[in-house]
Parts: structure tokens; C-alpha cells; sequence
């Protein structure tokens, strides 16, 4: 047996809203299915499951806001048999419910088919417009009490759908999500920032030829170079590949590049292109457009929010001409790069123009230091002196 909890969507997440169940008691389920959609002060989310097996029991109704960790549904494993639930029991009557046994007490809530109902219960259900057999009732032989009722009636009241939040209150929201995170990062983690200059010129003619091989609906942007090169670096600087917790640093084995994307609405968001390091450019490249519309849209997955190992920001379309970004936790890296530039640069001796591109690297200074930085931006800037490669 599984439990699919309520998932971490981000630092700055405590609690989500289920919005729509995706799967029913009794259907199969394998890893990577998606099961349910669950809404977060950010985006609305689609939740894969990472479990195979049977939805055995939906727990959650749509519309509950529950916090992060709290079981959404049961998951069982083929062939094997859940133990049977025993009846709800009120705290407020244990002593009636102690007085029976699980099955005589679900006996006695029928009686020739009918239902042991209070006649002030089965008014006030019927006002309320409350089904009294999806009640569990906690009065003597099992019968149902105006307070179960009531209980009934709250627990309704709580699962109603919440109204979709107008666009200026999601950009309200998303800002305050945003503005949580970095308090906290910039409070909590002890920041170190170090920048250089990459010439890419060859990065670039190397880009225009390639373009020219292929459709047009198939071109490179230069940014998934930068995406590349980061992702191949990591592999020779992996304590950059990590995230902090609970005082120590856990390395990741998977590169998961966290990509930083404007949202309409207003603010950011930077879900994950997965394993970045194992595919090709232009598999990377189609990846990151479906990423950029369905953030948009509204329309991730949950494994691409939870899973990124370090951040990659480009502001280069703004005219910045470097960025020092803060990092997001509980990762221990961000790289920031900046507009291409020309500028003049020494070249064998030489004044040349060349395009210039400024890499910086925001770093936890509790998992690296200064050296082992300088080497990771090197090997970024060796990485694309060498585009066909990559």
C-alpha cells in the first residue's frame, strides 16, 4: 500500500487546493501517470503519480485546500488486499462506539433496510439537503444524531470548490510566493557571486550554420546552448548539482536545469528540463518551448516543479547586461547570463569586435567556495568554445 500525498511544489509552498481528480477508485495507475491537478499560488499543476498500482481510495474532495503532505489517496499494489476501514468514530461519543464491535455497529445503522435516524436529524438533513446515508452515525445503536448532521454539513461546506482567483489576484499571489522565497533565501542562505566574460563567436556562427540544416519550426535559440553547456558542466562540478537540507548537502544524480520563465500574469516561474545533460540539442530545444507554453497556460507537471536541481535566468532580451540572481531553495546554485554585447576583445594579440556574453554564478557558500566556482563558470565558458559538441 501507497500513500499519494499532497506534493512539494516549491520552497515557498505550504498547502495547495485540489482541483479535479484524474483517476477513480479502481483504476490502474502507472509511474508517471498524471492522477490529479492541484492548484498552487503559482500555476495550476499537473500531478503525476510515482507508484504503479490500484487507486484503491480517494481521501481529498476537489476543491479542499490541505497542506503539503497530507495523503490525497490510498494506492494499493496488485493482488494485495487492504484491511477494512473501521467506522468513523466521533471523538465526542467513544463510549457508545466502544460498545460494539466494528461490524455489529455497521449492522445497526440499518434496520429493515431503513435507516436509524433521530426525527430532528432527518428534519434538519433534509433542510440541509444532506444524504443520511453517507453519514456515519455516532448516537446509541447507531443511530444518527443532529450533531452528525451538522458535522456532515460542515464537512461539505469545506470541500466546495474555491472560485478560480480573478488574473490580479493570481499575480497578487504568485508575487507574494515569489517574495516568501527570496526573503527566505536571501535570509537563510550565505550567498557568494562571481561573474565572466565568455566570447561567443563561435558559439554563434556555429548556431547560424546549424539553423540553416534544419526546418525553420526546428531552430536553435541561442539560450539552449547556455542550457546545454550548464548541464554538461555539472558534470564535472556536481557539488553545484545539489539542493541543502535539514544542514546537509545531497548531491543529485539527475541534472535537472531549472528554467526561468516570465509568466503573463506577471512574476516567474522556472520548471525543470529533466536530465537536461543526456539529450540532444534539438530535443532540448522542442522540450523547452512545450515547457514556456504550458507555464503559461498553466498546465505543468508536478515532477517538472519539484525536481529541478539548479536554475538557469537569461535577461539578455531585456538589455541586461549581467544578472546576480538569488538562489532559489533548496537548491545551492543559480547561473545568470546576460545580453550578447559587441565589444571589443583581444584576440591573439589583437582588437577585435566580438560578441560578448556575461555568465555569473549565485552560490551557497555552506556548499562551495570561490575556487570550486570559478571552476564551474571555466568549464561553462570552455563548454562553448565548443557548440558542435555540446
Amino acid at each position: 500500500m501507497a500513500e499519494f500525498l499532497m506534493p512539494h511544489l516549491g520552497a515557498d509552498m505550504a498547502a495547495g487546493t485540489l482541483r479535479v481528480w484524474h483517476k477513480k477508485p479502481g483504476d490502474r495507475v502507472s509511474r508517471g501517470d498524471i492522477i490529479a491537478d492541484v492548484e498552487t499560488d503559482k500555476a495550476d499543476v499537473e500531478v503525476e503519480v510515482f507508484t504503479s498500482g490500484i487507486l484503491e481510495k480517494i481521501l481529498i474532495e476537489p476543491g479542499t485546500k490541505v497542506p503539503v503532505g497530507t495523503v490525497l489517496a490510498i494506492i494499493r499494489q496488485e493482488g494485495e488486499v487492504i484491511p477494512e476501514v473501521s467506522p468513523r468514530v466521533s471523538p465526542e461519543a467513544p463510549a457508545a462506539a466502544a460498545a460494539v464491535s466494528a461490524p455489529a455497529a455497521l449492522a445497526l445503522v440499518h434496520e429493515e433496510g431503513r435507516l436509524r435516524v433521530s426525527p430532528v436529524a432527518k428534519k434538519l438533513a433534509q433542510e440541509l439537503g444532506i444524504d443520511l446515508a453517507s453519514i456515519s452515525p455516532t448516537g446509541p445503536g447507531g443511530r444518527i444524531t443532529r450533531e452528525d448532521v451538522e458535522r456532515a454539513a460542515q464537512a461539505r461546506k469545506a470541500a466546495v470548490p474555491e472560485t478560480a482567483p480573478a488574473p490580479a489576484d493570481r499575480a497578487a499571489r504568485i508575487r507574494q510566493a515569489i517574495a516568501a522565497a527570496m526573503a527566505r533565501s536571501k535570509r537563510e542562505i550565505p550567498h557568494y557571486y562571481l561573474n565572466t566574460t565568455v566570447d561567443f563567436e563561435r558559439a554563434l556562427t556555429w548556431l547560424n550554420e546549424e539553423n540553416l540544416k534544419r526546418p525553420v519550426d526546428e531552430r536553435l535559440l541561442y539560450g539552449i546552448l547556455l542550457v546545454k553547456a550548464v548541464a554538461l558542466a555539472l558534470r564535472e562540478q556536481p557539488e553545484f548539482n545539489a539542493v541543502w537540507n535539514e544542514g546537509q548537502v545531497i548531491l543529485k544524480p539527475e541534472i535537472n536545469i531549472g528554467t526561468a520563465i516570465s509568466l503573463r500574469q506577471g512574476g516567474l516561474i522556472a520548471p525543470a528540463l529533466l536530465k537536461a545533460d543526456r539529450k540532444p540539442l534539438g530535443e532540448l530545444m522542442k522540450e523547452f518551448r512545450d515547457l514556456v507554453q504550458r507555464a503559461r497556460s498553466g498546465s505543468l507537471r508536478s515532477s517538472e516543479l519539484s525536481e529541478s536541481t539548479i536554475t538557469v535566468t537569461s535577461l539578455g532580451e531585456q538589455g541586461v547586461e549581467g544578472i546576480f540572481g538569488i538562489i532559489y531553495p533548496p537548491q545551492v546554485a543559480l547561473v545568470g547570463f546576460g545580453r550578447i554585447e559587441q565589444r571589443p576583445w583581444s584576440v591573439e594579440g589583437r582588437i577585435v569586435s566580438r560578441p560578448l556574453i556575461t555568465a555569473s554564478l549565485s552560490a551557497d557558500h555552506r556548499v562551495s567556495d570561490g575556487h570550486r566556482g570559478g571552476l564551474f563558470l571555466n568549464a561553462i565558458e570552455r563548454l562553448l568554445q565548443q557548440p558542435e559538441k555540446l
